[in-house]
Parts: structure tokens; sequence; C-alpha cells
């Protein structure tokens, strides 16, 4: 268990919320649905139930050999050790309690992925940050908004955990919109390294001109998307 504190895993153990996530999935029997983050595979089977074929992947080789001893009898379940956000599957539907230490690096990775839709259940706080308005924003609330249609569906407590983590978590829809680029994730978060500066400064930064006196706060979410295409544009 301690390793898994390590990587910043907590197991869900409540079969109700791991029922009402798998519901709230939309799964279809057509669709692939990718799973990081198997653990004690209180959702893979919920999955396999309803998909065409579920890939679930875990950092933890110890928990990915005990899951194929345990669903060996689930022929549309492809197990996998290794780190989830370097896997290059074609999947529809998203589900995942993320790793609390990695819910940022699977907000930007699902950014550049294809798919429809998806449940994550994270940390309230960072739930709070992806959503986040005006000053309150972050770089990974730009990309989350943008990339994203975001619903928050329900809270959970800290002890439906084991171990329990120091704060609550959120469950949370996510609908694909759009698909973003390696290089404009990096810019957004290289924007937000500058936010007490001008549109003007910040693209002297970048050999580019502007005469906008805006601050980056000042800004709409799409407004600082397209201050990152026009530093990324040659």
């Amino acid at each position: 268990m301690i390793k898994r504190k390590l990587l910043g895993q907590h197991f869900l153990n409540s079969k109700s919320i791991a029922e009402f996530i798998v519901n709230e999935s939309q799964i279809s029997k057509t669709d692939v649905v990718f799973e990081i983050g198997t653990g004690l595979g209180i959702l893979t089977p919920l999955l396999c139930k309803k998909a065409q074929k579920v890939i679930s992947v875990d950092a933890d080789e110890r928990l990915i050999r005990r899951a194929k001893s345990e669903f060996s009898n689930l022929r549309n379940l492809l197990l996998e050790s290794g780190d989830g956000f370097k896997k290059k599957y074609v999947f529809s539907v998203f589900v995942s309690n993320l790793p609390y230490s990695r819910s940022k690096d699977a907000i930007e990775w699902l950014a550049q992925n294809s798919f429809s839709h998806g449940v994550i259940m994270v940390q309230k706080e960072f739930a709070e940050k992806l959503l986040a308005q005006s000053k309150n924003r972050r770089a990974i609330s730009i990309i989350a908004t943008y990339a994203f249609d975001i619903t928050k569906i329900s809270d959970v407590g800290k002890n439906n955990f084991s171990p329990p983590p120091k704060i609550d978590s959120v469950i949370l829809k996510i609908s694909k919109k759009i698909d973003m680029d390696e290089k404009l994730i990096s810019t957004i978060n290289n924007i937000f390294s500058y936010r007490r500066k001008t549109v003007k400064n910040i693209l002297k930064q970048f050999n580019k001109q502007s005469s906008i006196e805006k601050r980056v706060d000042e800004l709409s979410g799409d407004e600082i998307v397209d201050l990152g295409k026009q530093i990324l544009a040659k």
C-alpha cells in the first residue's frame, strides 16, 4: 500500500460509486473503453459488461498480475502494466479514478487524444482548478475548458477510498470538443508564467508585436488560446 501512496493512488472501495461511474459513462456495445489505474479492479469488470472492449493499464505490475488472474474469464479485457499516458491505443470512452499526482498530465494527454467522452474522478481541489474562473484560473483550466465540455456530476467523500486521501473527490463528465496540439498546450503553460504581463509584453518575449495592453487575467479562455496560436505562428 505504501507504493500506491507514492503513486498518488487511493483505491475506491464503494461498489455503488463504481456502478454510478460506469452508468454515467454511457458505454455502448460498440465502444472501446480505456481505463488508467486498474487498481483492485472495482471498475474493470463493470466496464467489460457494457463495452465491446476494455483496455486497462496500471503502473503497478503486481496489480496487473492480480487482475489477470482474477479476470481471466473476461474475453473483452486487455490488461497492461506501464504508464497509460504513453500508450497509443484508439478508444472512444475514457474512465478513470485518476492518480492524484498525475491529474494534470492526464488532462493534457486527453486534450491531445481523439475520443468521444469519459468520466473521471479527481481530487476536489483539482476539479476546482479545472472549473475556475477569471483570476483563479491556471493554464490547466484554459486547456481543459477549451478541449472539453466538463460537468460535475457528484462529490465523493474520502472515506470511500483505501487508504483514505486527505481531501474529498469529485466525479466529472467530460465530452471532447477539440483535439489540441502538444506545442499549443506547452505554449499556454508558458503564457501563465507571464500572467502579470500585458499581451504586448508577453508577445515581446517571443519576438512578436501587439498593441494590446490587457493582462492574461483579463482575457477569455479562447483569447488565451488564440494568443498561444499567435506565438506559435511563423
